[in-house]
Parts: C-alpha cells; structure tokens; sequence
C-alpha cells in the first residue's frame, strides 16, 4: 500500500492543504507544534476516522470553521482508492456529514462501513495500524514498556494467529456442542425404546379385532330401527295431508263469508256516496244562482253590455287599465330617479362646502405650526455652528500629539502592526532558545549524575579511557553561549512590547482624530442641508396660506349651488304627488274589473263541477249493479262448501297422527342410545388404530436415533482432532514467527548500533525480550540508556514490519511505514544510526517510508523532503514540497525556520 496525496481544508492549524507523496523516504521536516504531526494524522483519519483521534470530531475542526474536508488517494495492490470524510459543525457538535470510499470494488458510503472495508483490505483495524506501521509521537517505547502478555497478544493479532486461537475456540465449542446433542440423543433413545415396549405389551392388535366385531352389530340395529322410523313417518304424513285438506277448506269458507259481509257494506258506502253527490248538486245551483246576479251588478257598474264574448271584452278592459297604471308607474319613477339626483347633489355640494372649509382650516393651522417650527431650527443651526468650530480646535489638540511620534497620523496603524510582527518573531525566538536551553541543560544534568557515578553518559560503561568526556565541555559551552542569546532575547523583547504599547496608543489617538474628522464632515453637510430646508419651509408657509384662501371660496360657490339645487327636488316632487293621485283611481277601476272576471271564472267552474257530479252518480249505480251480481255467487259457492264436511273421517286422521308422532319420539331415544354407542365404540377403534401408529412412528424413531447417535460419535471424534490441529498449529507458527523475529531484531539493531557491548537479543515463546552483554550477563530492554532504549524500541517496530511484510507478501500489500518524531530520545550519535535504519528498511523493500522530525540530520535520509510552516499572526501552516534534496544547506534550513 503507498499513499499519493492528501489534500485537507480547515483540518486543525491547515486551511487549506494539498501534499503528494511518492515512493521512497519522505521527511516532513520543521519547527515544533508548525503542524508536521497533523499532516499524518490527517491520514490516519481518513482510513480509520473517529476510532483513530486521541481527541474529538469537533477538535479537528479548524477553530472558527463549520466543517472540515479530508481527502486521501492511495494505491492498494495496484489498484487506486480516493477516501473522502467531511466534518460538519452545527450547535457546536460535530458530527460526520459524508464519508465515501472509491475503488475498483465500487463505492462505499457510510463512516462505520469504510472503516470496514479498509479493515479488511489491509488486515488492520486501528490498533493493528498503530502497532505494526504508525510510530505515534511519544510511543516509540510503547511495545518494549508492555507488559509479556500484552505484547503476546498484540504481535499474534499483527500475525493472524489470533484466528488460530478463534478458530481452535470454535472448534472446542463445536465439540462440546456436540457431546451435548449427542447425550441428548442418547437419552432420547433411551426413553423411545421404554415406550416401544410399553405399547408392545398391550396387544392392541387382538384389541382392535373385538371392538371392530361389537360396533357392526351396534350399526346393524341401527338401521333396523331407522327402517321402522321412515314408516312411521310416512303414515304421519298421510294423515297430516287429509287434515290439511279439512283446514284448507275450512279456511275457504271463512274467506267467502268474510267477502260476503264486505260486499254488502261497499254497495251500503256506495248508495251513501250517492246521496251525497246529490246533496253537493243541490248546493252547486244555488251558488250559481248568487255568481250569475254578481255578475250583473258589476256588468252595470261598469257599462257593460251582457252578451256574447264577455270574457274576452272583460280581459280586454283589463289589460287598457293595466297599461295606463304601467305608464304611470314608469312616469313616477323617472320623476323620482331626477328628484333624487338633485337631492343628492344638493347633498354633495353641502359636504363639499364643508370639506373645503375644513380643509382651509387645516392649511391655516399647518401654516402656523411650521412657522414655528422654522423659528426653533433656525436657533438649533446656530447652536451647531458653534460645535462645527469646537470640534475643529479638539481635532488640532489630537494631532498635537504626533509632534515628536516617529509616524504621522496616517500611518499609527501601521506602524502598529509592524512592531507587533516584531515582537511576535522576537518571541518565537526567545522560545525556541529557551526550549534548547531546557534540552541541553538535561542532557549535561544527565551527563554529570552519571560522571559522579563513573559511568560513560553514552554506554553506561566506566569513564576512564572513554572517547565521549570531551564532549561535556562543549555542552556546557553550549549552555553559557544559549543563556547569554536568550537574555538579549529577554530584553529586545521588553523593549519591543513598550514600543509595542505606545504604537497602540498613538493608533487609538489617530483612529479619534479619524472619527472626530468623519463627525465634522458630516455635521457640515447636516448644515447644509439643514439651511436648504428651512428654505423649503418658509416657501411652504406661504403656499398653505394661499390654498387655505382658495379653499374658503370654493366652498362658498358650492353652498350657492346646494340650495339651487335643492329648489329643483322640490318641483319634482309636487309633480310626483299629481301622478299618484291618478294612479290610485285607475287602481280602483281595476279591482272591479278583477273582480267581474273571478265571477265569470266561478260561473264557468260551476257548471262545469253540476255536470261532473251527475256523471260520478251514474257510475255508482252501475257500479252497486255488478256487487249484487258477485254476491250472488259467492252465497251459492259457501252453500257447496258446507255440504262436503266429514268429521269422522277427520277424527280417524287424527288419531293416526297421534300415534305416529307417540313412536317416532321412542324410537329417537332408542337411536340416540345406539349412536352414542356406537360413537363410543368409534372412539375406542380410533384410539387403539392411534395407538398402533404411534408405535409404528415409534419404531422409526428408534431406527433414526440410533442412526443419529452413531453419527454424532464420528463428529465428536472428528471436533476433538480438529482442536488439537488448530492448537498445535499456532504453537508452530508462533515458535516460527519468535525464530523469525529475533533474527530480524538482531540485524536491526546489530546494524544501527554500533557499539559491541552486547553480544545478542533473545525474543522467547511469550515474547520476553532480553538483551545479553559480551559478558554473558542479562538485561531488561528497560535497563537500557535512553538513547540505547530508543534504538532497541525503533529495532523491534521495524523488524515486526519486516516479519509482517514477508509473512502476507501478495496478499495483502503493507501500508507505508510511518516515524512521527522517532529522535526525542536521541542525541546527535544517535540520530545518524537511525538514518541507517531508515536506509537499510527501504533497501529491504519497503516501499514507502513517512518520517516526521525537526531534526536537521534526518534531511539526509530523505528522497523528498516536505517543510511545514506555521504563520504566528493567522496560526495556519502550510506545506511545501522538495524533491531534490542534494546539497540542501541545512544551516539555512534551520535559520529560516523551515
């Protein structure tokens, strides 16, 4: 596996990132804390996301950002893969808004998913990661300081022999699953053979025979009995038929006398109607007799001669009358539609008079309201005036201060800025001296407690005769040369921070010169505008003063022309009155007329009701006619009805259906005590034909369980051989991979350290290290100096990489081998050694190595050398790439703070 390129936006202290790794050693070089560690941990973070953050979501997010963007393209036995995570921010929680994951295999969406899938490409979860190829910061010591069983258990999940284990678990699981099922087998075998001898002993086969034999005797009565049955039923049923037959005709003969009393009242109801229709005939001629001497009267009320056509000359008069009212109406309602228009306009013209005075009123009182206002603003201009020339004396007074500043006005805000960048960059220094003060006044601590000792600060060995004592002085020299540099330091920067102080107070002086300026340009044109209102209002003044005039005599015009007018309504109205007063005598004229032709109607009606009623008395009496007839008949039908009753043979019916109905009701017990008989007889049958299946099944249960129980015992056999492969197995590859990596862990550390003070590293089956002397005597890696300790650790990382690479080489390609600050623990000599061993893992064929140090001498051993900066005024860093890295002046690297 080899990274390509990692591009990051508000990922902590980068903004805006994008670096390119190649194959070979890459050395991600600068200052402490300028952000070399988070370009790493950028990578980490996209492979593994949360599970691979010492801290937070929301703490990756650059401070001020509302999300974070981190995008990492790598190759992967071959093939490319572009992993994308984004952070998003909202109500201070962050939480993972998108996480995808391309490649050959297709796209993968989802945090907890990706995870997996790179989990399982690489064959490494995060803490795998950790251990095998990422050397975090400050964890170099990390295997040598754990305890045996959890660096037992750390290297066997590196080595997959973990799924050994798993897998010998499983197997175990398996075999006493399988013991389990089979004793539950067994006692199941048991108990069914107990049963099958239990059914066996009841002879249920002889049992079956007697109780078959008894139920088709019990059946055979049953049908006897049930012949007999449909006899008696056969002779109810005769019987019921000839008693039907009696109430039937019974029931006829009750209907015709019952039609008979009904006809004689229908023709009784008739003959009553009759007399009724004849009383209403009686009534209908005398109130045609009274209509008839109306119609004379109003005939000569009205001048009209009786005759033929009268209706028609009636509805004529009629209609002239109604056309003359129609007239009249519409003449009315024009004379009153014009009345009404010059009441309104009478009315319009007065609200119109009293607007327009009302409105003078309003234009007199605006008038005076902006005179007085005119006379207050004129007083406040004056007043401002006088504050214009005030703040033009306090601006002079400000200015007075830059009199003996080394800036003008203008400038106080730069000059601000430029003293601070100083004594930002004064500061920095004055840290990094004393941080290397710090580090060097430990190491000539360390180098005195060991000389008081009489031991080498580098070997641990006895001073005398040692080549290293020489280089005590010049540390010392070292320290005296740091403490003077960062006294100067101290007290540039005291000076700074006091010019630092004044500049801020001659930029503040300046920004109220600027303010007290901005003030007074717009005062200034307050007054302008001001003078040009007051202008504005007094050509006002005069305008309201006119138009309330005009409005006074517009309203005057206006009353004149209301009561014009209203004479005019008034004429119209006297008109109006006239026109009813002919309209009511014609409406009376029209009521008589009305009132003839309701008479003639009645007449009309009348007649014609008279002759209606003679015909309704015809039909009655021909209907009465036709009852009699029908009556006649159904008197001679109720005379044959009676004479065809015989009661005896009625009463022998009788008698017969009694005693049928007396047997079928004993024979229906006899064959409910047969059925129940023989449903018990069924049941028995049924039990014993269930109890012979059963044993049936039985027996084929018995066959399948002892087959079953034969089989389990080659399984358990099978289980138990298994686990012991499994268990045996791992032992082997353990003792393979201990044999493997204590070979590695020697070339390793016999290459980058140089001393001969040891003779050999021992790694055994439990991973316990052990260092052994030229002498023979042991010691614990922990025992070791610090530098020595630091050498040893960074051996052991490396050979486990190597031994993880030849052991699942083409199957699973290892991910770059990554250093994160590897010299804290390292002096000078030291250092070189580690450049060695970086060489020599890359002549081993790892592909690509990652190393991050602010180490100078690391530059060495890179193919690309990446610098990171870190800007003090934004606190952002920025990255730059160096793929030619011969001849590099490492002392100009350093002085620029690369």
């Amino acid at each position: 596996m080899r990274f390509d390129r990692i591009s990051l936006r508000n990922f902590k202290c980068y903004e805006d990132a994008q670096l390119r790794f190649d194959s070979g050693v890459t050395v991600i070089h600068g200052l402490n804390g300028s952000g070399k560690s988070s370009l790493l941990e950028a990578c980490f973070f996209a492979l593994y996301g949360s599970r691979a953050l010492d801290t937070t979501l929301d703490e990756v997010v650059t401070i001020g950002a509302e999300e974070t963007i981190v995008e990492l393209d790598f190759t992967h036995g071959g093939e490319s893969y572009r992993v994308r995570r984004r952070i998003r921010v909202s109500n201070g929680d962050a939480r993972t808004a998108e996480c995808v994951l391309d490649g050959p295999g297709g796209t993968t969406e989802g945090a907890t998913d990706v995870r997996g899938r790179v989990t399982s490409m690489l064959r490494m979860d995060t803490e795998a990661f950790v251990n095998c190829a990422y050397v975090r910061q400050g964890e170099v010591n990390k295997l040598i300081n754990a305890s045996p069983s959890v660096r037992q258990d750390t290297l066997d999940d590196l080595l997959q022999l973990g799924k050994l284990e798993e897998y010998r678990d499983r197997a175990s699981d398996a075999r006493v699953g399988v013991g389990r099922v089979r004793d539950d087998k067994r006692g199941a075998l048991t108990e069914v053979e107990e049963q099958l001898e239990a059914k066996e002993a009841k002879d249920l086969h002889e049992r079956h025979n007697a109780v078959a034999s008894e139920l088709s005797e019990t059946e055979a009565q049953i049908e006897r009995y049930e012949e007999n049955q449909a006899d008696a039923e056969q002779s109810r049923e005769a019987a019921i038929e000839v008693i039907e037959a009696y109430e039937e005709k019974r029931e006829e003969l009750t209907e015709i006398e019952d039609d008979i009393e009904q006809l004689r009242e229908r023709i009784q109801e008739t003959e009553r109607k009759r007399e009724s229709l004849a009383d209403r005939a009686s009534e209908c001629r005398e109130e045609l007799a009274d209509a008839r001497d109306e119609r004379d009267e109003s005939l000569g009320a009205l001048g009209i001669d009786a005759g033929d056509d009268l209706d028609s000359r009636v509805s004529e008069r009629i209609d002239s009358v109604e056309a003359e009212i129609d007239d009249l109406t519409n003449e009315i309602r024009e004379l009153s539609v014009t009345k009404t228009e010059h009441d309104n306009e009478a009315e319009r013209l007065a609200s119109e008079a009293d607007e327009l005075e009302s409105m003078a009123e309003e234009k007199r009182e605006e008038a005076d309201e902006l005179a007085d206002e005119l006379a207050a603003s004129k007083e406040k201009l004056a007043e401002r005036r006088e504050r214009l020339d005030e703040m033009a004396t306090e601006i002079e007074e400000k200015r007075a201060a830059f009199a003996d500043a080394p800036v003008a006005v203008e400038e106080a805000s730069a000059y601000r800025e430029e003293v601070a960048e100083e004594l930002g960059d004064i500061r920095e220094r004055r840290s990094e001296l004393s941080a290397q003060l710090d580090g060097e006044r430990e190491q000539v601590a360390e180098v005195d407690a060991l000389l008081e000792a009489g031991k080498c600060p580098e070997c641990g060995q006895p001073v005398e005769g040692s080549p290293h004592v020489s280089d005590i002085d010049e540390r010392r020299e070292r320290v005296a040369e740091l403490e003077g540099e960062l006294a100067d330091a101290e007290a540039r920067e005291q000076a700074r921070s006091d010019d630092l102080e004044r500049a801020r107070e001659l930029e503040e002086i300046a920004t109220e010169v600027q303010r007290l300026n901005s003030d007074r340009e717009n005062l200034e044109q307050i007054l302008e505008e001001r003078e040009a209102t007051i202008e504005d209002k007094e050509r006002r003044v005069e305008q309201l003063r006119e138009a309330a005039a005009e409005h006074e005599a517009d309203a005057a015009s206006s009353r004149e022309a209301a009561e014009q007018a209203r004479e005019q309504a008034q004429e119209y109205k006297a008109e109006i009155a006239e026109c009813n007063q002919q309209k009511a005598e014609l409406d009376d004229r029209l009521g008589t007329l009305n009132a003839l032709s309701e008479r003639l109607d009645e007449i009309a009606s009348l007649e014609e009701e008279l002759a209606n009623l003679r015909s309704q008395r015809e039909e009655k009496e021909t209907m009465n006619g036709e009852r009699r007839d029908r009556l006649g008949e159904l008197r001679e039908r109720r005379s044959d009805l009676q004479a065809e009753f015989d009661e005896d043979r009625i009463e022998q019916a009788r008698k017969r259906k009694q005693k049928a109905e007396t047997y079928l009701d004993e024979v229906a017990e006899t064959l409910a005590e047969l059925e129940s008989q023989r449903a018990d007889l069924q049941g028995k049958l049924g039990g014993i034909e269930a109890e012979i299946d059963a044993m049936a099944e039985l027996r084929e249960r018995h066959e399948q369980l002892r087959e079953t129980v034969e089989r389990l015992d080659s399984l358990y056999e099978e289980a138990e051989q298994l686990e012991d492969m499994y268990r045996q197995l791992r032992s082997e590859l353990r003792q393979r991979n201990v044999e493997s990596l204590e070979r590695m862990l020697n070339e390793t550390f016999d290459l980058v350290y140089e001393n001969d003070t040891y003779s050999r590293i021992e790694v055994d089956g439990e991973y316990r290290l052990t260092v052994y002397q030229k002498d023979g005597e042991e010691l614990d890696p922990e025992q070791l100096s610090g530098g020595e300790r630091a050498l040893f650790n960074l051996s052991l990382r490396c050979a486990i990489y190597q031994l993880l690479a030849e052991g699942i080489e083409g199957t699973a390609p290892m991910p770059p081998l990554i250093l994160d600050e590897p010299t804290v623990f390292l002096d000078s000599g030291h250092v070189s050694q580690l450049v060695e061993l970086i060489d020599a893992m890359y002549d081993l064929g790892v592909e690509q190595i990652l190393v991050v140090s602010h180490d100078d001498e690391l530059v060495d051993a890179a193919d690309t050398l990446v610098t990171v900066r870190k800007d003090s005024t934004t606190n952002r860093s920025t990255v730059d790439r160096l793929d030619d890295v011969q001849g590099i002046d490492k002392q100009a690297l350093a002085a620029s703070g690369d």
